[in-house]
């Protein structure tokens, strides 16, 4: 049963990888995220992953089968293959990632694309596509869990790209409790996190404060 894809599953964003959280079983820390409440899960495994293609695509299929129990949304990064194969609700590409063309004919009626964006360029190219479901925009802030990051575009950069596009935006990079009612207030749907939870002493308190902020 694949979710539609709705703003608010934005509100809450956990991404991760194994490579995020060493020395832990990736499953029960999404277990813990999906009790404290977060809205939406992506998989993004790579970097310094250790997974050969078959561990992780078995692995998915139990974090697949999490989130669809919790009825939140499974999507896959970067692999339009595995995010087809674990049958998962929505897939994220990046700018480099392939064609993105070629992944909305892929995932037409099967998945919902999200895309990231990093300034006033691609959000004016991603206005053109049809299909796409959301933007991802970042880094707000500069970011240690991606070592390829762009420069941080800040609050501004992320009010610009909200006023250029008609699509939900959830933001992303290095956003900690303290800012997460001021990206809302610049106008994002929600804000997506990977060390913000993962380095959580307290994920039902961590996860709250990023719903609270988008009420």
């Amino acid at each position: 049963m694949m979710l539609d894809f709705e703003p608010a599953q934005l509100r809450a964003y956990f991404v991760a990888g194994t490579q995020d959280v060493p020395g832990q079983d990736l499953r029960q820390v999404l277990q813990q995220a999906v009790a404290a409440g977060i809205t939406a899960f992506q998989y993004r495994d790579k970097g310094t992953s250790q997974l050969t293609p078959q561990q992780r695509y078995e692995l998915g299929q139990s974090l697949r089968a999490a989130c669809a129990q919790a009825q939140i949304p499974f999507i896959v990064d970067d692999d339009i293959d595995l995010a087809l194969a674990l049958k998962a609700d929505g897939v994220h590409v990046g700018q480099s990632d392939g064609q993105v063309q070629q992944v909305l004919q892929r995932a037409a009626d099967n998945l919902f694309v999200g895309l990231s964006c990093a300034n006033l360029t691609e959000v004016h190219a991603a206005n053109q596509l049809s299909g796409l479901a959301y933007l991802g925009s970042g880094p707000i802030f500069p970011t240690t869990s991606k070592r390829d990051a762009a420069p941080a575009i800040g609050l501004a950069g992320l009010t610009q790209l909200v006023q250029a596009t008609t699509r939900p935006i959830v933001a992303i990079g290095g956003i900690t409790v303290a800012q997460l009612p001021a990206i809302i207030a610049a106008g994002a749907a929600g804000s997506a996190v990977i060390s913000l939870l993962t380095h959580s002493p307290n994920y039902q308190a961590t996860v709250q404060a990023m719903l609270a902020a988008t009420r």
